[in-house]
């Protein structure tokens, strides 16, 4: 009897090792990615496929009946194959190594700052780093070069090296176009600081190019830009704690470098860093000969050559 219950035991022992047991193998490293919201993501047959454990159904078990109540959220978790079933659980339970992070839109890099320090649990000493020290390690790359994009974070990284990541999307993302830039004689700042404005006046992809073209007019017209969103960025934050907020007249007669109504030409450095679309749109603008644009209740643009037809296009569609 007592023979028959070891073997018992021994044959339940093998038949869970099998089932639960670490797959082998060495001790390097394998980053196991859950996506964004994607209900679709099969966690046990990615995780198979992967040679990270040896039985999906066996998963499957001790996912549904020894971790309630645990979550496992997106993110990127770093497992190797050495480790068994339950000590996969216990890593996709907990906190993931590296985090997912979006911004789509053209933010100025506090604004960026602000987002991490909430992902990653950031210190407000830290914050400051990020806006005084991390993005700040040369001229050109004081703001602009952040690219919007959707990266997935490690956790442990610092701000410093999460500032030079975004900085090489941007430089991946610019270097097809960067041979453009140099045959129409564009400095990249120059294309960047554009884009910047473009970025933020557009209401999407499709009235890019013809603010481009009003933009570039005005430069060469020896006009001032007249742009509200650099006011915007001079006044940073607004006393309700929103970037981008609006803009009062007395405001216009500051002295700012970024006061395009008093200042002729393009402003010291971008004010958000913008996209690829936005980009394309500052080297190849729409040829027009307006030098006035607004956008409708409906933000639809409307375009003017002269004051007096901007004048009737406020009467039109703003009032």
């Amino acid at each position: 009897m007592l023979s028959a219950i070891l073997v018992l035991i021994s044959a339940l022992a093998v038949a869970g090792w099998l089932m639960f047991g670490p797959v082998g193998g060495t001790d390097e490293i394998i980053l196991f990615t859950i996506p964004q919201d994607d209900a679709r993501f099969d966690i046990a047959q990615s995780l198979w496929e992967q040679k990270l454990i040896k039985n999906k159904n066996a998963f499957l078990f001790l996912l549904d009946n020894f971790a309630i109540g645990k979550q496992i959220m997106p993110g990127g978790y770093r497992l190797t194959q050495k480790m068994n079933a339950w000590q996969i659980i216990k890593k996709l339970t907990g906190k993931p190594d590296l985090l997912w992070f979006k911004f789509s839109y053209c933010l100025r890099k506090e604004q960026i700052g602000e987002q991490l320090a909430e992902l990653l649990g950031w210190s407000e000493e830290e914050l400051n780093k990020w806006n005084t020290i991390y993005t700040v390690t040369l001229p050109d790359y004081f703001e602009g070069v952040y690219y919007p994009d959707t990266y997935l974070l490690p956790a442990d990284e610092t701000g410093g090296q999460i500032a030079q990541r975004f900085i090489n999307r941007f430089n991946e993302k610019f270097a097809p176009l960067a041979a453009q830039f140099i045959a129409k004689n564009i400095k990249w700042t120059t294309g960047l600081k554009i884009a910047s404005l473009i970025a933020r006046e557009a209401a999407d992809k499709s009235d890019m190019k013809i603010i481009s073209g009003v933009i570039w007019n005005r430069l060469e017209d020896n006009m001032p830009l007249q742009i509200d969103a650099t006011m915007q960025y001079t006044l940073g934050k607004n006393s309700s704690g929103r970037w981008w907020g609006a803009i009062d007249i007395d405001e216009k007669q500051s002295d700012s470098p970024y006061n395009t109504y008093k200042q002729k030409g393009l402003p010291p450095t971008p004010i958000c860093s913008p996209n690829i679309d936005a980009i394309e749109a500052a080297l190849n603008h729409e040829e027009t000969d307006c030098l006035f644009y607004l956008h409708d209740k409906n933000k639809q643009i409307h375009c003017a050559k002269t004051y007096a037809e901007h004048l009737d296009n406020i009467d039109i569609y703003l009032k």
